[in-house]
């Protein structure tokens, strides 16, 4: 497993849409490991995508409540209620901003084996997800913050 480094700011990698991966090989899942190692290498982060270290695949791993997600190709199936909540991203590490999301939401995604699995999510998971799943088709938070960004130095 690697540390990859974590794009930030201005870098257009970060606007592009990701390509989906037409098989699970040893390197999509030794970039699903190094995903993890960098996420765990962060300070504060909870989830990464894929673009977020350069690489236009559609891949996000989260690391929540000793809990480790691996996604390959999600997609939200299923979005209920709405939740303003305040959002960061390690690639915006300044920045800050309340964002409208869905309460819960229904993901469909490959495990590292190919397997297809659903996954059910509320909270901080479904608004990790959402997050994530944004950076696979180049959105980032601050273009969905209601308000203002606040920015930290």
């Amino acid at each position: 497993m690697a540390v990859r480094f974590i794009r930030t700011g201005n870098d257009p990698v970060l606007r592009e849409k990701a390509k989906e991966v037409r098989s699970i090989t040893p390197v999509i899942q030794r970039l699903l490991d190094d995903m993890l190692e960098t996420l765990r290498h962060s300070s504060n982060g909870l989830a990464l995508a894929a673009p977020q270290i350069g690489i236009l695949k559609r891949l996000v791993v989260i690391d929540m409540d000793d809990q480790v997600y691996e996604l390959v190709n999600p997609r939200i199936t299923q979005m209920e209620g709405v939740c303003l909540d305040f959002e960061g991203c390690l690639s915006l590490p300044e920045m800050a901003g309340e964002v409208e999301r869905a309460e819960r939401v229904t993901v469909e995604a490959l495990n590292r084996q190919g397997e297809t699995f659903t996954l059910g999510a509320d909270g901080q998971l479904a608004r990790a997800l959402q997050h994530e799943i944004d950076h696979l088709d180049g959105v980032l938070f601050i273009d969905k913050v209601k308000g203002k960004v606040h920015r930290y130095e």
